[in-house]
């Protein structure tokens, strides 16, 4: 009933971003796996939500329990008028929501071998130790891949098995490297030098292949060659002592090798384990935790439960934990272990969706093979969530069960937090993938659930492409508002929140709305936008009101974590990334070489010819202006002025003819391909020789331009349009294209200096000269339309048409290897791609940090900045970098970037009460 999409229906059924990430061959893959995700609770639900977001062939959902007060702190498709019954039904209803694409079925029989011969990919959660051992026997034995996943309070686990052999067709994820050549050596392993342009970035260990190499033509077209770096700018190669002398040019290519990587099953892997680190300050932990989640499963078995929460008088899992640790005993670190015991019973949300997003992003590599799975178990733990205070010490009395929605939370950190959490009054500003992951996890944790609230901004409404990984928004939420339509979902989560949605930009437009009563009524704020000025907005804004600020961002499947504490740790703004390295307007114009040249020169023209001239027509332009506006101005009301149809194939054809054939052979002309500079030949390095391209309307990507440029002008002058092709082949035989003769004493500039040097001297200073054109057309009612007929981004529109087509035309002309539409729009629209397990993951974490807040932490190192890439997979976590403090004689001056705290330090007299100072830089 529900077939799954082919690649061509992707991007209409929300797939966007998801294929960004992963390509069109692994989302093929993926649509031929049906996964079974076992067990329901939080851990589970998280798991299948991303997985069916993802877009496999089929989800199963398996439980045989029923919803209890301990799940509705993390199963938030769990209500409290579900309790009692199965989760896997109830959850099921919920999950199928989330893509129509994907059936979802529940299954609440016991797992036999025969029921699991239906699945590529199997997922347990919340199964006992000797289950686990029988379903990986058997998925080991028959190819099935096997993920076992377990969250107990504060700690995670993880497990994989993908079989003896599995095939990772794409390790990082990572767009393959190229360089381009300035010198290869003979010798017995050939030393290869790049252009001194930028580094290689390749590794020992990297296959690269060659083209365009001049001399030693061996090397075109060979087979992937191994390489060994040996600096930033050279790599060394096979034996080359027997080619041909190099001459000149090449372009040197990665080529991503497939990998095939063993795993043990889990009995086996259980006595040697092999161990993925997630925190480098935590060595031993993993070890520590492989045990003494074994002496849970111990535990549990022998008593039917989990130990309760902070009891003092359990010690069966210590010596469980001794047991299981045999011959290590001694390395056994019993603090480790008591906490494990303590809040083993608990269950959180914020600790379930980063295993979550781990687990199925591992789901995502057993059914594809992109990117490198977990090797094999990884331990996960955020004791620095605890208090931090010396004397903090919960008892099992103030964790107890209170049967309440927060039950799995209470076992944790007790009740005293919870009425903290319930007077919250946070700040989210976005209510996109992150802003929805936030809300749903403020929602579980009780944010908000008493006298606080929860104010969520954004201006923006939900789009089909959203629905990939925005898991609040439904098909029929499409064009709704995003933060109220947010606000509603999470209140279907728990009733009990408090929460606001607002359309509003942060800005200063806005400040008269977020004013100084509005930040100091908040507790804290939370970022959830996807560009650096909003974020260093907001930023200047906590640090003004000395709020605590939580900051993350993914791309792709990186992801970070910043928390800002006022006057304990640096602000957001304190360390910024390098500015983006920009493209040399030369090298647009002129000395393209590369696919992202091209596709930035006809973003260029789309916004130099259907979007400028419009923009500029409903301009007034006084004082200097340069000429080329003037000229465009001109060119737009008078001598490319149309009045049908046919004028606009006319104008494309022409301008087709201009760009593709007559600027090419002006260059030439200027520029000879045998011409030498300074003993070199100019058409060298990164200078590729160009041709001119001849029309024929027997090229589809000729007919493409024409096609979509004719459109665009028509429209932007409000003239009736055609999509005939037939029409337009018929239209194009009768135009006649002027002949072109090359000029001598044409000046093309080489160099962005010459360039700059040159515009400086071109400045036309007639201020009435745009008037007087306007003029001409005073009496011509139309243009009043003209000023308002501005060009969109809207793909239906030609614009992505006109983009592809005129970039892979330059292309051509260059003999660049084209793109496709899928990499011309992730290249040209600068997308910034994002999938659900990332966004789960860094959430995860995020709401740890808040924790910490709410619970206020003072020590530096209790908080933990991260960052990871679950291609990888990679994981880093640091303390915050500590707010700078300069000692002035006997004050101490504290500060965070912009707001400065004086206090009284002077030791040898008494303590003088100091009022509150605060500075502000301007």
């Amino acid at each position: 009933a529900f077939p799954p999409p082919t690649v061509p229906l992707l991007d209409r059924c929300g797939y966007v971003s998801l294929r960004y990430v992963l390509g069109h061959d692994a989302m093929k893959r993926m649509q031929s796996s049906n996964v079974l995700i076992s067990g329901l609770r939080g851990l589970g639900v998280e798991i299948a939500k991303n997985v069916i977001l993802g877009g496999v062939k089929s989800v199963t959902l398996h439980d045989q329990g029923v919803a209890e007060w301990y799940d509705l702190s993390s199963q938030f498709y769990l209500r409290e008028e579900d309790l009692g019954k199965n989760r896997a039904e109830v959850s099921q209803l919920r999950l199928a929501e989330l893509n129509s694409y994907v059936p979802v079925t529940s299954f609440t029989g016991a797992l036999t071998n025969e029921s699991l011969t239906k699945f590529q990919v199997v997922v347990l959660t919340n199964s006992s130790l000797d289950e686990q051992m029988r379903v990986s026997d058997f998925c080991h034995s028959n190819g099935i891949k096997l993920i076992v996943a377990d969250t107990r309070g504060l700690f995670g686990q993880l497990f994989c098995d993908f079989g003896e052999e599995m095939t990772v067709f794409d390790i990082n994820g990572e767009q393959p490297l190229s360089a381009m050549i300035s010198m290869i050596t003979k010798d017995s392993a050939g030393v290869v030098t790049c252009l001194d342009e930028a580094r290689h970035g390749f590794e020992s260990g990297d296959f690269v292949t060659f083209k365009e190499v001049q001399g030693m033509t061996e090397l075109n077209g060979c087979d992937p060659i191994e390489i060994k770096t040996l600096g930033p700018y050279t790599f060394s190669i096979c034996n080359t002592s027997s080619f041909s002398d190099y001459v000149r040019g090449g372009i040197v290519t990665q080529v991503k090798m497939p990998k095939t990587v063993a795993f043990k099953s889990l009995s086996s892997s259980m006595a040697e384990p092999e161990f993925m680190l997630t925190d480098f300050a935590k060595f031993d932990r993993p070890g520590q935790l492989h045990v003494g989640f074994q002496a849970l499963h111990a535990f549990e078995k022998k008593h039917s439960r989990l130990p309760k929460p902070w009891s003092q008088v359990n010690t069966s899992v210590k010596v469980n934990a001794a047991q299981s640790g045999s011959a290590k005993q001694e390395q056994l670190d019993q603090a480790i272990i008591k906490k494990l015991s303590c809040v083993a019973a608990g269950d959180l949300a914020p600790i379930n969706a980063f295993i979550g997003g781990l687990a199925a992003q591992e789901v995502m590599k057993a059914c594809t093979g992109k990117f490198m799975p977990i090797m094999q178990w990884l331990y996960f733990d955020a004791l620095e969530c605890l208090s931090d205070a010396e004397d903090a010490i919960l008892t099992e009395e103030e964790c107890a069960p209170r049967n309440c929605r927060y039950d799995g939370q209470i076992a944790v950190f007790g009740s005293k937090l919870q009425e903290l959490l319930a007077k919250q009054r946070y700040f989210l500003v976005g209510a996109g993938a992150i802003g929805c992951e936030l809300l749903k996890n403020f929602a579980m944790m009780g944010l908000a659930s008493g006298e606080g609230e929860v104010i969520v901004t954004d201006m923006d409404t939900i789009e089909k492409s959203n629905l990939n990984r925005q898991f609040l928004f439904r098909p029929w939420d499409v064009t709704k508002m995003k933060s109220e339509t947010a606000a509603a979902a999470v209140k279907q989560m728990n009733p009990s929140i408090r929460i606001t949605g607002h359309q509003n930009r942060v800005g200063p437009d806005t400040e008269k709305i977020y004013d100084d009563d509005f930040f100091e009524s908040l507790d804290g704020v939370t970022n959830a936008l996807d560009n650096v000025d909003a974020r260093m907005y907001m930023d200047r804004r906590c640090v003004y009101y000395c709020k605590p600020l939580l900051e993350s961002g993914t791309l792709g499947t990186k992801g970070n974590v910043q928390v800002v504490i006022p006057f304990l740790t640096e602000s957001y703004s304190s360390s910024q990334d390098p500015p983006e390295k920009s493209i040399p307007i030369c090298t647009l114009k002129n000395f393209p070489n590369a696919i992202e040249h091209t596709l930035q020169w006809a973003r260029d023209e789309f916004e130099g010819l259907f979007k400028q001239p419009a923009e500029n027509r409903t301009l007034k332009l006084p004082g200097a202006q340069p000429l080329e506006v003037l000229e465009a101005v001109y060119k737009s009301l008078v001598t490319d002025y149309p009045h049908s149809w046919e004028d606009c194939v006319v104008w494309a054809r022409n301008h087709w003819q201009c760009q593709y054939n007559n600027n090419i052979r002006q260059l030439l002309h200027n520029f000879p391909p045998d011409q030498v500079s300074s003993g070199a030949p100019f058409w060298s390095g990164p200078k590729r020789c160009p041709h001119p391209l001849e029309f024929s309307t027997n090229n589809d990507l000729h007919m493409d331009y024409i096609m979509a440029a004719a459109n665009l002008f028509a429209q932007s002058y409000g003239l009736p349009c055609s999509t005939e092709r037939s029409d337009l082949t018929k239209l194009l035989q009768d135009v006649k294209v002027p002949e072109f003769t090359p000029k001598s004493g044409v000046k093309i500039h080489v160099s962005d200096q010459e360039l700059q040097s040159a515009n400086a001297s071109i400045v036309f200073t007639v201020p009435n000269i745009a008037h007087f054109i306007i003029g001409l057309f005073s009496d011509d009612s139309r243009l009043e339309e003209l000023k308002t007929r501005l060009p969109s981004d809207d793909e239906t529109n030609f614009h992505m048409d006109f983009i592809v087509a005129a970039s892979n035309l330059r292309a051509e002309n260059y003999d660049i290897p084209p793109a496709d539409r899928h990499k011309s729009k992730l290249i040209a629209g600068k997308i910034i791609p994002a999938i659900a397990t990332t966004t789960a993951a860094v959430v995860g974490l995020v709401c740890l940090e808040l924790l910490k807040i709410v619970q206020g932490h003072k020590k530096l190192e209790s908080y933990k900045n991260g960052f990871m890439n679950l291609a990888l997979p990679f994981f880093a976590f640091s303390e915050p970098i500590a707010a700078p403090k300069h000692k002035v004689t006997n004050i101490i001056l504290h500060y965070s970037t912009l707001v400065f705290e004086l206090c009284c330090n002077d030791e040898t007299e008494e303590d003088v009460e100091v009022p509150y100072v605060r500075y502000t830089i301007r």
